[in-house]
């Protein structure tokens, strides 16, 4: 389990952003935040950059939704108020987008919402020390979400920052599963 001090934060979010420095990760990153403040809806296309970015495996999925259905799909749930109707909307399970699960969705939401949602991620929730679920479910979903943005308050440091110190501490730290 990582300590978590504005120090160590700070530390592990800039060995991410070296890793990641100029990488199609940190560009799709980026470019598609860019586009989300002038449009509340991402494109089929910005889509399947935004599902490949989490995922590569579900990318037959990504690309098997309609443009119509992707744009309709994601402006209802970034118009949404209610907390899982907004992340429930967006889930193949629910009828929302296929190839799309928690961590999928939780990318989606990041990036049009970067001050409010983090990036559901393995990594990040054994740097957390929590246990990783068979299935994750809302109720997850709302208790990572409330500790990252704890974690957020008590440093100072964005949501995202906090999200790149955890993969990375975890990254570097994990035992590789045999």
């Amino acid at each position: 389990m990582m300590e978590i001090t504005k120090e160590k934060i700070r530390e592990y979010a800039q060995k991410y952003d070296k890793r990641y420095k100029d990488t199609n990760d940190e560009i799709v990153e980026k470019e598609t935040k860019k586009w989300l403040e002038g449009n509340r809806h991402l494109d089929k296309e910005r889509f399947i950059k935004t599902g490949l970015w989490k995922s590569r495996r579900p990318e037959r999925h990504y690309k098997a939704n309609n443009e119509k259905k992707v744009r309709e799909i994601t402006k209802l749930s970034f118009r949404e108020k209610d907390e899982r109707k907004r992340i429930e909307l967006l889930l193949g399970t629910e009828g929302g987008l296929k190839g799309v699960a928690y961590p999928v969705a939780s990318v989606i939401l990041h990036f049009a919402f970067p001050n409010r949602y983090p990036i559901l991620d393995f990594r990040a929730i054994w740097s957390l020390g929590l246990e990783q679920p068979k299935n994750y479910t809302f109720g997850f979903w709302q208790k990572y979400c409330g500790r990252i943005r704890d974690i957020s308050k008590e440093t100072g440091e964005s949501i995202r920052t906090v999200d790149k110190a955890l993969w990375e501490y975890s990254k570097e730290h994990q035992p590789k599963k045999k």
